[in-house]
């Protein structure tokens, strides 16, 4: 086979593999193999020792031996659902070869009787008899090295066995080209990296447990990392290719609308909103993610941002992902807009607009009678049409991805800057994975007005202790969240439901209570949210579905069910729901049973540190990068084989070899074949984004 038909192979379906029907077809499926490169990727996790060979009178009990063996006498049992048994021997002992679910035509050709056979597995003794069970290899006396070796462990889904699928990996990697390198010689001397093709053949091929974690393994991991962060960068490159006009505005509006804030802006709002200035003024079309820890004050950052744009003779377009929140963002602004005494026409367009109003706020904007306009979804709907977009603000958007960063900018044409806002605390090498192709404002220190949170935790069974606390606050007008991870009760898992507590809350604190969900519909979470922005209950038990967004001032409590089940991450976030009124708030982290010293110490991380982005990385370090921002729920996965964690050097040295590369460089062709072994293309795909 030419290297190039070994190249097209590779990215082939894997029913082309020679061997694999459909039936073993659908259970690589199962493991999300489905082109025949994704197998390189399902590394083995350890090795199987095969290599000690004996004799029938020195086996041990519990060990994998290979042994050479005859094959003496058949047992072959006439009542159903009794296993075969095979009598073998050698010159210093006997064993018994149990065979379940085995037809009796299949035993007799590879165990034929009074011939010498090789056989390895493990050594079980029963009946005061040795006894291997469903042998893992058989094989003729001639091929005992293929068989006396270290074999690598994979992990498998039912229907594939160990033999089969190792077999068909190693037809793989019998057909891998021999690749040029795309790294430089120096490099590849200056890390001690082996070829590409000598990497790839030992991590499935290991000689020791040691290869499996060794520099094999880590040029891997680096070339993943760098065709991840190349591909983002071609995209930043293909964005920074269309220029378009220059911004103009003496900071004016902006200037206005500062006077009119009741508070001092800190060192990073004023750093920050200096750097988008930079941004709208250049030739270049700003894409930007302004990453903020909840209460960090991201909205008046991107508000001014918007004041700047709209002092330069263009609209300004919001995006927030419920119409709660977008009526929220339209609250606020239009508040300091008027309290500015600037002439500024603001709208909100949102599912609940009414034709009426709609038809109306369409018209206006056409006719650039609106200059900033807020809402959810139904901003980028092909009937919405702008006179002069010149802003697209995107709030809470991390899960887009870049063809989706890209159509957003199209909204508005060549003259179109983009700026997202996320408040998921993200670690950094993650932030490099999803925003390559984005400049990054980092939002780190909290307004002088941002009340404390005192972070407390109890055990479940003092639950009674907090009546008499939660009263009280009730009675002063405060409200008080009440957070579960479930809907319903379960037996199988020891944890609390929204149900079961809004029951017992409700008998304690009688029409004070509401509850939220996941399987709620959109519309019915918000009228329950209404409800308690408008105060009109005190108590709201919930879902996770409060973490993110809305304002509720007048909360100041927070109270998690079985803490030490949820993330650290998502426990600051959470806990950033209450104290963004006038009011200090108090997190109260219950939990029941005795806490491992991994959850002792995720709370103690929480209890003793504010700092959003320091937790999400302890929570990467401790849980994996997977749940940071969601992705395991999602089904999400962005590597195959580098971690974040782990390999957190490799992507600062990544990061830092291709900000060299010129633009020549970057269109190589000798990256093609990199970015498609790691299937760079969008990381989250359109359908995902939209459902």
């Amino acid at each position: 086979m030419s290297i190039i038909k070994k190249k097209l192979f590779l990215f082939s379906s894997i029913d082309s593999i020679p061997g694999v029907g459909k039936k073993i077809t659908a259970y690589l499926k199962k493991k999300k193999i489905e082109k025949v490169n994704d197998l390189l990727w399902d590394l083995p996790y350890s090795l199987t020792d095969r290599s000690e060979s004996t004799t029938l009178d020195k086996l041990e009990v519990g060990k994998i031996f290979t042994i050479k063996i005859k094959v003496v006498k058949y047992n072959f049992p006439r009542i159903r659902n009794l296993p075969n048994k095979i009598l073998c021997k050698d010159n210093f002992g006997e064993i018994d070869l149990i065979f379940f679910n085995s037809r009796e035509g299949y035993i007799k050709a590879i165990l034929p009787l009074n011939e010498w056979v090789v056989v390895s597995g493990k050594v079980n003794y029963f009946r005061k008899r040795y006894q291997i069970t469903n042998p893992s290899y058989i094989t003729k006396l001639e091929k005992i090295d293929d068989v006396q070796t270290l074999i690598p462990k994979y992990s498998l889904t039912e229907g594939l066995n160990e033999k089969t699928y190792r077999n068909i990996v190693q037809k793989v990697i019998k057909e891998i080209p021999n690749v040029e390198e795309w790294h430089e010689d120096k490099f590849i001397e200056k890390m001690k990296f082996f070829s590409w093709n000598d990497s790839v053949e030992k991590l499935h091929n290991p000689n020791s447990e040691k290869d499996l974690n060794s520099s094999f393994l880590k040029r891997i991991a680096y070339d993943e990392i760098f065709a991840n962060l190349l591909f983002l960068s071609k995209n930043r490159n293909k964005i920074r290719k269309v220029k378009k006009n220059i911004k103009k505005f003496k900071g004016i509006y902006s200037a206005k609308l500062i006077q009119s804030l009741p508070y001092e802006l800190t060192a990073g709002q004023i750093r920050i909103v200096d750097e988008i200035n930079t941004d709208l003024k250049s030739h270049l079309r700003m894409f930007r993610i302004l990453q903020g820890d909840v209460g960090s004050g991201k909205t008046i950052v991107a508000a001014l941002a918007g004041m700047s744009s709209i002092e330069s003779g263009y609209q300004c377009g919001l995006m927030a992902p419920t119409a709660i929140l977008a009526e929220q963002h339209y609250k606020i602004l239009s508040e300091l807009i008027n309290q500015s005494g600037l002439k500024i026409k603001i709208e909100l367009l949102t599912g609940k607009t009414d034709i009426k109003k709609r038809k109306k706020i369409l018209n206006d904007l056409k006719k650039k009678k609106i200059n900033f306009l807020i809402g959810t979804h139904a901003l980028f709907q092909k009937t919405i049409l702008f006179n002069k977009l010149g802003l697209i603000i995107i709030d809470e958007q991390h899960k887009f991805g870049v063809k989706q960063r890209i159509k957003f900018a199209e909204k508005g044409g060549t003259n179109c800057d983009v700026l997202l806002m996320s408040a998921t605390p993200i670690p950094r090498t993650m932030m490099m994975s999803l925003y390559g192709d984005m400049d990054t404002s980092r939002l780190e220190e909290k307004p002088a007005h941002r009340q404390k949170i005192l972070t407390l935790s109890k055990p479940k069974n003092k639950i009674n202790e907090l009546w008499p606390f939660i009263k009280k606050k009730i009675t002063n007008d405060e409200q008080v969240f009440w957070v579960c991870p479930l809907i319903e009760d379960s037996k199988k898992l020891d944890f609390s439901s929204t149900i079961s507590t809004f029951q017992l809350l409700n008998k304690k604190f009688p029409k004070k209570v509401g509850f939220i969900h996941g399987a709620l519909d959109q519309n019915e979470k918000e009228k329950v949210l209404k409800k308690f922005l408008n105060n009109e209950i005190s108590i709201l038990v919930s879902t996770t579905v409060i973490e993110v967004g809305v304002d509720f001032p007048n909360a100041t409590v927070i109270i998690v069910e079985n803490s030490n089940k949820f993330g650290l991450a998502q426990l600051h976030q959470l806990r950033g729901r209450i104290g963004r009124g006038n009011k200090s708030g108090t997190c109260i982290l219950l939990f029941k049973n005795q806490l491992s010293q991994n959850a002792k110490k995720r709370i103690q991380i929480l209890k003793s540190s504010d700092d959003g982005f320091y937790i999400a990385e302890e929570d990467m370090k401790l849980r994996g990068y997977g749940d940071i921002i969601g992705f395991k729920q999602s089904g999400i996965k962005l590597f195959k084989i580098a971690d974040p964690v782990h390999h957190n050097d490799l992507f600062r040295l990544a990061e830092e070899n291709i900000s060299q590369l010129n633009i020549e460089e970057l269109n190589n062709s000798k990256y093609e074949f990199l970015l498609k072994l790691f299937d760079k293309v969008d990381l989250i795909d359109d359908e995902r984004v939209s459902s």
